[in-house]
């Protein structure tokens, strides 16, 4: 992979069109495969290479400027692993305004967020069980939240309207479960009766408003889960419409407004849960200078990075990017201190072009623009990093096996690892990639979709068919 590197600068930049020999079936192919009716209107940025040596197996405005959807999350990736390492571990501090005495009694309990990605559910109870090991049994005062680590801003001013949607969950210092919950609505025992409505975690921080009702069989569903109005203290769900007498349960991911609250919320639940009396409320705050109870360490970035490439999470690229800006610049960890800091490694590394234009981090924005040639530069320097290469590979999503990858490319089955793109409201589908040749060729690809005129399922299955090319 070493000369793959070493030709970055050459046929990797002004390759032909159309490789000599026996791959010159493979352009007609390609060419055909975006010539279909699903992708009719539509500007198309492509570019296959071979992995070895870099040679250019077939293009098609290569240069083109386009939004790349969450294809950017490759950009990402790849920039964080290389200025923060894959060892790097995001630290929550617990702190309290006294040591547990012999009674284990404090007065607060602060939880200073430092920007981790990742925190679950399953580290909310590690957290409270470490507490307890240390001698917590009650906390008299409140619980308080820092996540002053970060600017107050939650959502990047590119992503226009927010939704309660969990794609589009507010990115904060202080964060658990990717700031997202679970709603189960279930249709009652008796016609016209209100459904039962559960919601995971069940933490106070969540209140249900349930106006909907159970519809009679031949009547549709109309079910909506959406944010009400939040309190401070409090966040209302509020279950609107009808479910169907007789049918299964609804299950629906929604995002809160307040990923601090929330957090704090859901462990105090945990706390509670192991005999840990809380007498006081969750507000905001700032960590008081009292004792240090744990640091406690999250997963390796290598592993986070994981989730966001494998299950295109948008709440921990963006949460990367203000990581960064908060580890290495000057000040809360902010898009404006992020993104500078993720486009000038790209453009030492050679990734981008300064014609480049980087938002955010995970491609939400539709003011990206890459080229099909930046993502596979980002995905040849994958391959042959040994810093941080095996980590990116190993993120990828492989073909008709995990990740957004588990229901595609079911011919080519563990033969590609790629990154998924897309904004069907923007009319843009990406994928970006390795796939493995029948003769065991490795080659390296991505092709950028903006504008399709037909259906998004269509255009969808239309890069999966010039990809499927890509396997003979």
């Amino acid at each position: 992979m070493v000369l793959a590197v070493v030709v970055l600068g050459l046929s990797w930049v002004s390759g032909p069109a159309l490789a000599k020999g026996g791959e010159d079936t493979l352009g007609p192919s390609l060419e055909a495969a975006i010539g279909v009716s699903a992708l009719s209107g539509a500007r198309i940025g492509a570019l296959v290479v071979r992995a070895s040596d870099g040679e250019v197996l077939w293009s098609h405005n290569p240069e083109l400027p386009l939004i790349p959807a969450s294809n950017m999350k490759l950009l990402t990736a790849l920039a964080v692993l290389e200025l923060l390492g894959p060892t790097h571990r995001f630290q929550t501090q617990i702190r309290a305004d006294r040591l547990p005495g012999p009674s284990g009694t404090i007065g607060e309990l602060a939880v200073r967020g430092g920007g981790d990605p990742a925190l679950t559910s399953e580290d909310g109870w590690r957290i409270a069980a470490d507490l307890r090991r240390r001698g917590v049994r009650k906390i008299e005062g409140d619980i308080l939240v820092d996540d002053s680590a970060f600017e107050d801003a939650l959502w990047h001013p590119s992503w226009g309207p927010i939704s309660s949607r969990a794609y589009h969950a507010p990115v904060g210092a202080l964060s658990v479960n990717y700031g997202a919950f679970f709603v189960r609505v279930s249709p009652a025992g008796r016609q016209g009766d209100a459904p039962v409505v559960s919601v995971d975690p069940p933490v106070e921080y969540l209140e249900v408003k349930n106006r909907s009702q159970t519809h009679p069989p031949g009547r549709p569903d109309s079910l909506r889960v959406s944010r009400g109005t939040s309190s401070g203290s409090k966040e209302e769900i509020v279950v609107s419409g009808g479910l169907r007498h007789g049918t299964e349960s609804d299950l629906f991911a929604r995002s809160v407004s307040d990923p601090a609250l929330y957090a704090g919320s859901l462990l105090k639940l945990q706390l509670e849960g192991l005999g840990i009396e809380v007498a006081g409320t969750v507000r905001r705050g700032k960590a008081r200078t009292g004792g240090v109870l744990l640091d406690f360490e999250g997963e390796p970035l290598s592993e986070i990075v994981e989730l966001t490439l494998k299950y295109s999470n948008n709440a921990i690229a963006e949460t990367l990017v203000k990581s960064v800006g908060m580890e290495l610049g000057r000040g809360p960890g902010s898009w404006k201190r992020g993104m500078p800091l993720v486009r000038n490694q790209l453009l030492k590394t050679g990734i981008i072009d300064e014609e480049a234009v980087l938002v955010d981090g995970s491609g939400l924005s539709t003011g990206n623009r890459l080229s099909a040639r930046m993502l596979v530069r980002a995905l040849n320097r994958a391959l042959s990093s040994f810093r941080v290469g095996p980590e990116m590979m190993a993120a990828l999503p492989i073909s008709a096996r995990d990740g957004t990858l588990q229901d595609r490319l079911g011919a080519g089955r563990d033969r590609m690892r790629g990154k998924t793109g897309l904004l069907g409201s923007s009319r843009v589908v990406a994928l970006s990639g390795v796939v493995e040749s029948d003769a065991g060729e490795e080659r390296i690809f991505s092709i950028l979709v903006n504008g399709y005129e037909g259906s998004t399922p269509e255009a969808m299955d239309a890069v999966d068919a010039w990809v499927s090319v890509l396997f003979r």
